[in-house]
């Protein structure tokens, strides 16, 4: 079988396991964060959990991209530093920047993470540079132009959103009700951010290796923004109304 079959093969299994990972997460909360629990066996601390899993998307991410034939053209570059800058963030300032206290992590859960990093790491990277196509005005084009704004309007929301919970687990050593930006309208616009910031990569990279990862975000992190928000009205019973899970006036 030639790489480009490998390839488009990863990329379904992509899309099942995001199917499947909807599935599950609507009946079982994945046990980290606020819904950490025992019986998930060994635990890491959370820090360090959060830096190891994700780092696959940059370490292997960039090597596997400097191996393709393309990877010293315009457009493969700018979609790289794109995705670099998510997940420089992700892997080695969002840990730092983590409320202290000792949380940990199930080395099961960090893990998977770990394993799934590696193959979106391929998938995404080996198109970029070595599978996929670019003209040399792709930079010019309306769907780079188009997927890279929203890509960043979801990462300003991301960015925005996490911050806003991370000063309020410092003020009050423990979940609150959070306030302020993306959260009149929602529980987890930090979950909204991401998935707006994927979807705006694929359309920028016009690339169903993005496509897919941006569907099994989107399947990830919907059921685990359903679950925080039914979190919240169950631990504080003057949780705002108004607020939808994941999607504002809408889910």
């Amino acid at each position: 079988m030639s790489e480009p079959q490998i390839h488009v093969w990863l990329m379904w299994f992509m899309v099942a396991a995001g199917a499947a990972s909807a599935v599950a997460l609507t009946f079982l909360s994945a046990p980290y964060g606020r819904h950490a629990r025992p019986g998930w066996g060994p635990t890491l601390d959370a820090r360090l959990g959060w830096a190891l899993m994700e780092s696959p998307a940059v370490v292997v991410f960039l090597v596997i991209y400097l191996s393709g034939g393309n990877a010293g053209d315009a457009a493969p570059l700018a979609l790289l530093a794109l995705w670099q800058i998510h997940y420089v963030h992700r892997t080695f300032i969002f840990p730092l920047r983590m409320p202290p206290g000792g949380k940990r992590m199930p080395l099961s859960v960090a893990a998977m993470a770990f394993g799934f990093n590696l193959l979106n790491a391929y998938i995404n990277a080996r198109w970029l540079s070595e599978l996929g196509t670019y003209a040399d005005d792709w930079l010019s084009s309306p769907a780079f132009i188009i997927g890279t704004l929203i890509f960043a309007v979801g990462f300003i929301v991301n960015i925005h959103s996490d911050r806003i919970l991370f000063r309020l687990r410092r003020a009050s050593r423990d979940y609150g009700i959070p306030h302020g930006g993306m959260y009149r309208y929602v529980s987890c616009p930090n979950y909204l951010g991401e998935i707006v910031e994927w979807i705006g990569w694929a359309i920028a990279a016009w690339s169903p290796a993005g496509l897919a990862f941006a569907f099994f975000t989107a399947a990830n992190l919907a059921p685990r923004a359903i679950s925080h928000h039914r979190w919240y009205r169950e631990r504080f019973p003057d949780y705002p109304p108004e607020r939808k899970a994941l999607i504002p006036f809408i889910l």
